[in-house]
């Protein structure tokens, strides 16, 4: 799988969780420079697993809360623990053979 952004690749992995129809990548496929942490809104602070919302920037344009990763899940999402999810503005696509 593949997130696109801005018509470059920002994640590539073989290995994603789906979860409620989203495709979570493990850090190390993720171009994390590219993931700015965004302030956490009072939504965010009641959501039970610790839920931190990133910006993707590569310093010229940017996406707001395009990004996310659960900190502290609880047991239902704890297979995706600090995984990066994406949706909005990003593509997850399968990747071309």
């Amino acid at each position: 799988m593949q997130a696109i952004w801005n018509k470059q690749v920002i994640a590539e992995s073989g290995t994603t969780v789906e979860v409620d129809g989203y495709h979570y990548f493990p850090r190390k496929a993720v171009r994390m420079e590219l993931l700015k942490p965004a302030p956490k809104t009072p939504q965010d602070l009641e959501c039970p697993h610790g839920v931190q919302f990133f910006d993707v920037t590569d310093g010229k344009q940017r996406s707001e809360r395009s990004a996310w990763s659960y900190e502290a899940p609880r047991a239902g999402m704890k297979k995706v623990e600090r995984w990066i999810g994406f949706w909005d503005e990003v593509e997850v696509v399968a990747e071309a053979q």
